[in-house]
């Protein structure tokens, strides 16, 4: 057999195209049970419950990943026969379930971290200066990572007024969700109540650096303290609550009065703003003492 006639069967050889699976030509497409329209807008509905579950632990910055993460959550979910339709269950429903499970493991993700943004929200439209100023503060036990803070010395006491500020268990429960191992599994109680310690935790060191910028000679008397400290507060409607019912200290049926005229300047419940009180007394508390310290000390 001459030299030619072997490479030519060679060549033969090569150029025959391998065998390929035909299901890659055509590919099925995946049949939708429920209407594109029906399911965006479904996803779309749970933005306000997504807003304010990531608003408790200061990542509202985030909402728009995690709805992305919803809505592939949802197609795929249809896509792959995971949604059946129950007699009196609407779509919006199981909708509401999968954005849970996808915010409780977003939360569980970034309390993992050993970062925490305890000041600042970019979803709050914090200004920038503000932002450069400390985007996130390192928490541990002995702050070992204090060379990444920036603007070591006031982060240092700010962290240092927060823990004596809240309660004990608090703090740990809010350290504890960024040092221990994470855990993949649905929300526990246990997971609630470090959910509301780190809101708790963040609350406070947020009022404490704004009542570090209070300047001490522009308070000149009691009166202006007070009004003062409740500027400091981290939410119009914890200044709001503040401002009507704490500061007044009113009581019984003033009392009542002074939460229904809240609920309905912020439009919530009266039974939300009856639940805010404690948290803006304790904040407006804390305000109160930082802003006094620092007038004893400017003296």
């Amino acid at each position: 057999m001459s030299l030619e006639h072997l490479t030519g069967n060679a060549e033969t050889e090569n150029s025959t195209p391998s065998p390929v699976d035909i299901s890659l030509l055509s590919p099925v497409a995946p049949t939708l049970t429920v209407p594109v329209d029906q399911m965006m807008g479904a996803v779309e509905g749970v933005r306000r419950y997504v807003i304010s579950h990531l608003a408790r632990i200061g990542r509202s910055c985030d909402v728009d990943d995690v709805m992305q993460d919803i809505r592939m959550a949802a197609w795929d979910g249809v896509a792959r026969g995971n949604y059946r339709q129950i007699p009196g269950v609407p779509f919006e429903a199981w909708v509401q379930g999968v954005a849970g499970n996808v915010c409780a493991a977003h939360v569980r993700k970034e309390l993992g971290h050993k970062t925490l943004p305890l000041l600042v929200d970019p979803g709050e439209g914090e200004s920038s200066e503000f932002l450069q100023k400390l985007t996130v503060l390192v928490v541990s036990r002995d702050y070992r990572d204090a060379d990444e803070i920036i603007d070591q010395e006031w982060a240092h006491m700010v962290l240092g007024l927060t823990r004596a500020a809240v309660a004990a268990p608090v703090w740990h429960l809010a350290v504890g969700s960024l040092t221990e191992p994470r855990r993949h599994a649905p929300p526990s109680p246990q997971d609630r109540r470090r959910w509301n310690a780190v809101t708790a935790v963040r609350q406070t060191a947020k009022t404490i650096s704004q009542a570090l910028d209070v300047d001490p000679e522009a308070v000149h008397d009691m009166p202006g303290l007070c009004r003062h400290a409740v500027g400091c507060l981290p939410s119009p409607l914890l200044r709001g609550v503040a401002e009507a019912i704490v500061l007044p200290e009113h009581h019984g049926v003033q009392r009542q009065v002074a939460i229904t005229a809240v609920a309905e300047e912020f439009e919530v419940t009266d039974r939300y703003v009856a639940v805010q009180i404690g948290t803006a007394r304790r904040l407006y508390q804390t305000a109160w003492r930082v802003i006094r310290s620092s007038m004893t000390s400017a003296v």
